[in-house]
């Protein structure tokens, strides 16, 4: 049952991944030594019998339950260093993976070989070939954006020293890789001291992580990666794009830009005040200033040229003397005058809009900049002056980063969403509207009158309370955190908090009730044209019924002149927020994919009847499960129109360190989004044609029987959620402070009211991983009913159609990483027989069902046989997750039966982080 349609051996060959096996087994080898020498012979003998045992149920040698057995006894104070132990090799072996993705580029790159799929250089190729009309790819890529927007997420909670050594260990690897033989020795001592520290360094913290933890946390990736790699990824699509299309111009602002939802996210999260709001926006300033001071402060050292020696123009002249440094010993370098002068005028900014100086700052009297665009606008004469002097290539290094920086970070850092729930707006506008004497009874009126009352307060100028007014908690929270943010937008601009998402939208008034609060801050400017407003306000469409009524809301909205004003003075664009975890976890995987096309397809539709702009923000978490897998196939497989130059979507969990924790992996995964987001915007990637109507006709019928088979579990099983709740960890990850918010939006059991996170790590870490293919199998087989043309027709649509392609493929690796042995192990948990064997003997006759008719329709021999990748990781590196599958099954047993202790907590938050290290996309 658990290794159904898996390889009995990886495909590839075995001496292109020999490197990789050389490079586990001295990072494994280095690790199980330090395990000896620091936690002692008894404590090392169990985790090499733990590891040797796990490869021997790999190869069906024993049965699991004697791995089980093991640890049955074994005192909690001595499971935790088994569980470090092969936490600490997940985290290497991903490390090594990783490494070895680069080195089999590198091959290929060496030999010559077409560039693959989802580089730039690929890219380019396809755009060449398609002979494209400027004036065309112009329009298209008219206010182009490729926006990642990071997450907090409860599994990604490694401290900084943690992520710091993984650093480390990486370079060191690199350089041995380079080195002589004679050289190792030097090198892998110096691995053995970083692995040591990690080993004497705790993984997690103590303290619940708090949400100024998670603001830190994100923060963490620009100084690792993004402030290299974002300038000059920007810089080099620009270059390419403007060669290939000249006397165009194109990309006049920088294509990637980053986002954060950490810190203005509060939908079910009263931890996010108006003191966090500001702490995020100032946290994000800091980190900015800080950065281009520091650049500055190097550049200054670098542009040494003498005025005696190259040729000076006017404007820097000018910028020189005006920088008022008049050290002799500097007066005949103007550049380094300048610099001096531009570090002064910028630490007057940081010191006018921070609450703490940030380093490498330079005090002088001189005026602050008060917008970015004053700074970029000293940097070009700088720029000018160079090139004017011969030193081209000098203006191509790092002033170039640094004006690159400034351009697409700003004084800002990145552009903080805020996000609420649709009944948190509806109970504040309903205080509101009570306290200004405008109606009492705003909750039940008609959405018809709630609309038309919400236009008409849009239409004035008055607001709604006063000073002093008494108000309610809630409403009090609401409007500090707008305020909070109103004062983010007038201090850094109005990137700042460009964006306000609104959860569980399902009206207009939903759209219009988040539009009066902005109002009542004051980030609503009335003019004789219509209100306008720097914040614009997005639906998020959650659930599979407010997707497939989505554009009917969006028409509507559009259709109120008030909404429509404010789309228009935002230069005619619209965002729309998908939701791809709530809508998985309303109606399953198959229905929830269909749900978002379609709702994609609608969406355009509505657009471009209206004439306006549409930009997706896809909501996508790390797992299959919340609309995760690889992303640049995911962007292909969006349907046509929904791409349009420009997207946005959520990092979120542990592929947040897996794509931005080092430069080389920052740049390979931004470099895929902007790679599909080109091929999807200009060029034909369907691939349909005029069998696009029959294609979604077919996907129409297996949705919707998708949907029921998994409504049938999830929805209609009697005791399904007591199931849930005892069959996987997800009570103790409320329980066990992981994360800063709270598990379910409000106080029930519903699974309904239940955040889409905990939903998908328990089943994640449970090995069912239930959310990334549950009531398909059910579905293809009736649809299919024994007609062999039906089959052929879902073949083909595999071949031909990304969308259907890239569906089955991310099933596929869920599948392969799932394990209904260990399920059965968390299924021994719940205390009711008949209800146990009630779900599980559903979810594993699903479970087979689904692997049967993924390899009809693929005719794949296996379930891995498209990702090699995968494959490897399967066989060489999943046998060291069974051990922390079986300590966390015992160790939920032993808290459970009242054995509530700190030790026993740390144990079982350790096999969820060690879990979700070596699966790499949990939650």
């Amino acid at each position: 049952m658990t290794d159904t349609a898996r390889p009995a051996d990886p495909s590839g060959s075995r001496s292109a991944t020999e490197p990789l096996r050389q490079d586990i087994r001295l990072l494994g080898g280095m690790l199980g030594r330090i395990v000896r020498e620091q936690a002692g012979e008894h404590l090392f003998a169990l985790v090499e019998r733990a590891r040797v045992e796990s490869f021997r149920v790999r190869r069906s040698e024993i049965d699991r339950a004697e791995v089980a057995a093991m640890f049955a006894d074994v005192p909690t104070d001595d499971t935790l260093p088994v569980i470090r132990a092969f936490s600490h090799f997940a985290l290497l072996a991903n490390l090594a993976e990783d490494l070895h993705r680069e080195r089999r580029r590198a091959v290929h790159v060496r030999a010559g070989e077409p560039s693959q799929d989802s580089s730039l250089a690929a890219t380019y190729r396809k755009l060449d070939a398609a002979e494209l009309d400027p004036a065309e790819v112009a329009a298209a890529l008219d206010g182009a954006l490729v926006s990642p927007v990071i997450t907090a997420h409860p599994t990604e909670t490694r401290r900084r020293t943690v992520f710091d050594v993984q650093s480390r260990i990486t370079d060191l690897m690199r350089r041995r890789e380079r080195a002589e033989p004679d050289e190792h020795s030097d090198i892998d001592l110096q691995l053995w001291r970083q692995i040591l520290t990690l080993w004497q360094t705790a993984l997690i913290r103590l303290a619940r992580l708090r949400i100024q933890d998670e603001i830190e946390v994100g923060l963490r990736y620009y100084d690792a990666s993004l402030f290299r790699v974002v300038p000059a990824l920007n810089a080099e699509v620009r270059r390419a794009l403007r060669e290939r299309w000249p006397g165009v111009p194109l990309l006049p602002d920088p294509l990637v830009r980053t986002g954060s939802w950490i810190g203005g996210d509060r939908d079910g999260n009263p931890n996010v005040t108006a003191e966090v709001v500001h702490r995020a926006t100032d946290r994000a300033a800091a980190t900015a200033l800080g950065h281009h001071l520091a650049e500055l402060e190097q550049l200054e050292r670098e542009l040494s040229m003498s005025a005696r020696l190259v040729r000076i123009t006017d404007d820097l002249g000018r910028l020189a003397d005006a920088s008022g440094d008049d050290a002799p010993s500097r007066a005949d370098e103007p550049y380094r005058r300048a610099l001096r002068g531009i570090r002064g005028r910028l630490t007057a900014t940081a010191a006018r809009l921070l609450d703490e100086p940030p380093p490498h700052a330079l005090p002088s009297p001189l005026t602050a900049y008060d917008t970015p665009a004053e700074l970029l606008a000293d940097l070009d004469i700088l720029d000018v002056a160079l090139r004017a002097g011969g030193g081209a290539a000098l203006a191509d290094d790092r002033l170039a980063h640094v004006r690159g920086a400034v351009e697409a970070f700003g004084f800002h850092l990145a552009s903080l969403d805020l996000r609420q729930n649709s009944d948190v707006h509806g109970r504040v506008v309903a205080e509101l509207l009570a306290w200004a004497g405008v109606t009492d009874d705003y909750p039940t009126l008609s959405e018809d009158e709630k609309v038309a009352l919400l236009a008409a307060e849009l239409r004035t100028r008055r607001p709604l309370s006063a000073p002093g007014a008494r108000l309610g908690a809630d409403t009090i929270r609401e409007l500090g955190v707008l305020r909070a943010a109103a004062d983010a937008v007038a201090r850094l601009g109005p990137q700042a908090v460009p964006h306000y998402i609104v959860s569980m939208c399902g009206s207009v008034s939903d759209l219009l009730e988040a539009v009066l609060l902005l109002d009542e801050v004051g980030l609503v400017e009335h003019d004789v044209a219509g209100p306008r407003c720097p914040v614009a306000v997005i639906p998020l469409f959650e659930t599979i019924d407010d997707l497939r009524h989505g554009a009917e809301i969006l028409t509507a909205a559009l259709a109120v002149p008030e909404f429509r004003n404010l789309v228009d003075a935002a230069g005619g664009v619209q965002e729309v927020m998908l939701g791809y975890s709530d809508s998985n976890k309303d109606g399953g995987y198959l229905a929830a994919n269909w749900a978002l096309y379609r709702a994609e397809l609608d969406l355009v539709e509505a657009a471009r009847a209206a004439g306006i702009r549409l930009r997706l923000f896809h909501g996508r978490g790390g797992t299959v499960g919340r609309g995760g897998g690889p992303s640049y196939d995911a962007i292909l497989a969006q349907p046509p129109g929904a791409v349009a130059g420009s997207l946005r979507l959520t990092e979120q969990g542990e592929v947040i360190a897996a794509k931005y924790a080092e430069p080389k992996l920052a740049r390979r995964n931004l470099e895929s989004l902007v790679a599909a987001t080109l091929e999807s915007t200009l060029l034909d990637v369907e691939g349909l044609g005029s069998d696009a109507a029959p294609a979604y006709a077919v996907l129409d019928e297996v949705a919707d029987l998708a949907r029921a088979a998994y409504s049938d579990l999830v929805h209609e099983t009697p005791g399904f959620v007591e199931y849930f709740r005892t069959a996987t960890p997800v009570a103790e990850i409320g329980a066990l402070n992981i994360g800063s918010r709270p598990t379910s939006r409000k106080p029930t059991s519903s699974i309904a009211d239940l955040r889409a996170i905990p939903w998908v790590l328990a089943w994640t870490q449970s090995r069912v991983m239930l959310p990334g293919w549950y009531g398909t199998g059910t579905a293809v087989e009736t649809w299919i009913g024994g007609d062999d043309e039906r089959l052929a027709t879902l073949t083909g649509l595999y071949r031909r159609w990304p969308f259907f392609r890239t569906v089955l493929s991310n099933m596929a690796m869920v599948l392969a990483k799932s394990d209904l042995g260990l399920a059965a192990r968390y299924a021994e948990l719940v205390p009711d027989p008949d209800l146990r064997h009630r779900v599980f003997d559903k979810i594993t006759a699903e479970h087979e069902r689904t692997v049967r008719t993924y390899l009809a329709i693929t005719g794949h021999p296996d379930l891995t046989a498209d990702n090699p990748a995968l494959a490897r990781s399967v066989h060489n590196r999943f046998p060291y997750l069974e051990p922390l599958n079986h300590l966390q099954v015992e160790l939920l047993r032993r808290f459970r039966a009242g054995e509530d202790t700190d030790r026993v907590r740390r144990g079982i938050q350790l096999t969820m982080n060690g879990l979700a290290t070596a699966l790499r996309n949990s939650g």
